[in-house]
């Protein structure tokens, strides 16, 4: 196991991977922390701190980084986001036994079944690629969307449209109205490149 994959990432803790993944068998306790946070979600400092008490009650559930994820998310934290995102493969490619980093994931039959679990390492790293693309770090989201495309050729997560943000990015003849700080950095790196 390397460093990366920590307690958190112990998923022999979780009974049943798939139905976690789906919420079931998440502790009372973690289930209250979530939905104290959810209520008191425009708190950061305090909602954040009880998602981050969530994650330490029950290590190794998915349901308290998807808590997490979308808290951020939603919230326009977007790195903050995607750092949870890693977590969140991190824990996935742990439980399908698979390599360490997302990069080195080969093509595997569990990808075309789709599964609960597979599903979530598919919809993470479609998560994952979305935010390097929103935050500026074109490579990253390149690579996320190419290794999408070894892995889930059928488009099974709809993972495609990302595709079509990428080809959008910098060009000035379409508005960014759903992605003001896209609209921002372009003219930046426009500016930058000449």
């Amino acid at each position: 196991m390397s460093a990366s994959r920590s307690v958190e990432h112990d998923v022999s803790a979780v009974a049943d991977f798939d139905t976690a993944v789906l919420g079931g068998g998440l502790p009372a306790a973690a289930e209250a922390l979530i939905k104290q946070a959810g209520l008191i979600r425009q708190q950061v400092p305090e909602a954040l701190a009880l998602l981050e008490q969530a994650c330490r009650v029950a290590p190794g559930h998915p349901a308290t980084l998807i808590a997490l994820y979308r808290f951020h998310f939603y919230g326009n934290r977007l790195a903050e986001a995607r750092e949870v995102a890693v977590r969140a493969l991190d824990m996935a490619l742990a439980a399908l036994s698979l390599p360490a980093r997302w990069q080195d994931v080969a093509p595997d039959p569990r990808f075309t079944v789709l599964e609960p679990l597979p599903r979530f390492l598919l919809f993470t790293l479609k998560g994952y690629a979305y935010l390097s693309l929103r935050l500026g770090e074109l490579d990253l989201g390149r690579a996320a969307i190419a290794k999408l495309d070894e892995l889930d050729p059928r488009d099974e997560v709809g993972y495609r449209v990302l595709h079509t943000v990428l080809a959008r990015m910098g060009r000035d003849d379409i508005g960014y109205e759903d992605c003001p700080d896209i609209a921002q950095a372009a003219p930046v790196m426009a500016e930058a490149a000449s």
